[in-house]
């Protein structure tokens, strides 16, 4: 599935900010300035804008808790639900605009909050992917170690890891190791095994603190008198 390029930004840029929660792709928090938001927004082209403020901030980190919960449900009614409050809180009005040649489609006003912007992308590309029928799209990471959000936005629906933490490549040299590991043990088995059956067979072959197998003892009659064994020589 194909989603146009500003649905696919939104949902990218809704991951990589609900990612910025403590906790969840870093031990601390993604945005602890006003410079690491204005950073952020740079990663993500989201211009023209106004300089980023304390106010801001604040309003753009508390968001990302509203934000998650797209992420923390699998249901389209819930999450459609979700898609229409933000549409609705951010006083969303779209409208198309020309970027040299190249048209795309706004949200809000030009005037708008730097979270209702936010907000309100994120709500349209939510309802793409209710109406689209590709809420499942919206994963969380599968490395055990990692609570970090996705937006799976490949073909075939694969997409398994973030890449907050090279959690993918971590976790394949992982499985590699844990095969690794099987096969040495496996191997170390039967090694044991084929020991023990050749060890077997050798004490089966003799018997514990006797003669060896097949050995007869002669048949002896009682001593001669005076000691001297008898002439056997034959008339």
């Amino acid at each position: 599935m194909t989603f146009a390029h500003d649905t696919t930004a939104a949902l990218v840029l809704a991951a990589d900010l609900v990612n910025t929660q403590p906790g969840r792709a870093g031990k601390t928090d993604g945005l602890p300035d006003t410079a690491a938001l204005e950073h952020f927004l740079d990663a993500h082209q989201m211009v023209p804008r106004s300089p980023g403020n304390p106010a801001a901030l604040d309003a753009v980190r508390m968001l990302r808790s509203q934000l998650l919960a797209a992420w923390e449900t699998m249901e389209p009614a819930a999450l459609a639900g979700i898609a229409n409050d933000l549409l609705d809180q951010s006083g969303a009005r779209p409208w198309l605009t020309d970027h040299n040649g190249t048209w795309h489609l706004h949200v809000t006003r030009a005037d708008a909050t730097l979270v209702d912007r936010i907000a309100a992308q994120a709500g349209f590309a939510f309802a793409d992917l209710v109406r689209l029928g590709e809420t499942e799209r919206l994963r969380q990471c599968l490395a055990p170690d990692c609570a970090a959000v996705l937006i799976d936005l490949s073909r075939n629906r694969s997409r398994l890891y973030c890449d907050t933490g090279n959690c993918g490549n971590r976790q394949h040299v992982a499985a590699y190791r844990a095969r690794q590991t099987r096969e040495a043990n496996t191997a170390n088995v039967a090694r044991l095994d084929r020991t023990g059956v050749r060890s077997g067979v050798a004490a089966r072959g003799r018997r514990r603190d006797g003669p060896p197998r097949g050995w007869r003892q002669p048949s002896q009659g009682p001593p001669p008198a005076g000691g001297r064994t008898p002439w056997c020589g034959g008339t």
